[in-house]
């Protein structure tokens, strides 16, 4: 889990999205650009994408839960929370963003997320209609209004098999705001 000195360290959070898979092309794209990238996985998302694939692409130790890295003298929340210069979440579920949109912490991505002071960027993908939702576009505002910057879904083909807004935005404009974030 110790990222190497003197890189920029993100954490990217992986949530329980079928959009979950880009992850590692994004992954990809972060080492390349010289960052490097701690993947912490909600539970759900192991429906989706394997922490071994993660771990193979990241270079880095998947932390799926608290007891991810056994015999730590310090919460593992609280030890990405300080080792993250960036908070990256995508794909970000609405589950994931009304979480930190009111303070819930329930697994080990809110928590680290909740114990940070580094920038929070979300990239969303989810249904139309659930990305549309008012519930969901307020929780979206809401850490806007915060701090968080937010990188829009793009319209394109759903899970669903509709198409829409809410496909995750490309790789190009997630890795903008990212260096936005950090102002590189």
């Amino acid at each position: 889990m110790k990222p190497e000195k003197g890189t920029k360290n993100i954490l990217l959070g992986v949530s329980a999205s079928i959009a979950a898979y880009l992850a590692f092309d994004l992954i990809t794209l972060l080492r390349k650009e010289g960052f490097s990238v701690t993947p912490v996985m909600t539970r759900d998302a192991r429906h989706f994408v394997t922490p071994l694939s993660l771990q193979s692409f990241a270079g880095q130790e998947v932390i799926e839960d608290f007891f991810s890295l056994a015999g730590r003298p310090r919460p593992v929340h609280i030890e990405l929370a300080k080792q993250s210069d960036l908070i990256l979440i995508a794909p970000a579920t609405a589950d994931v963003i009304a979480k930190l949109a009111h303070g819930l912490a329930d697994d080990v991505l809110t928590c680290a997320a909740l114990a940070s002071t580094a920038p929070l960027v979300i990239a969303p993908a989810m249904n139309e209609k659930m990305y549309n939702h008012k519930f969901t576009q307020e929780n979206l505002k809401r850490l806007e209004a915060n701090g968080a910057k937010v990188v829009p879904p793009i319209h394109g083909h759903l899970v669903c098999s509709d198409e829409g807004m809410g496909h995750l935005a490309e790789n190009p404009a997630i890795l903008k705001a990212v260096r936005a974030a950090l102002a590189l």
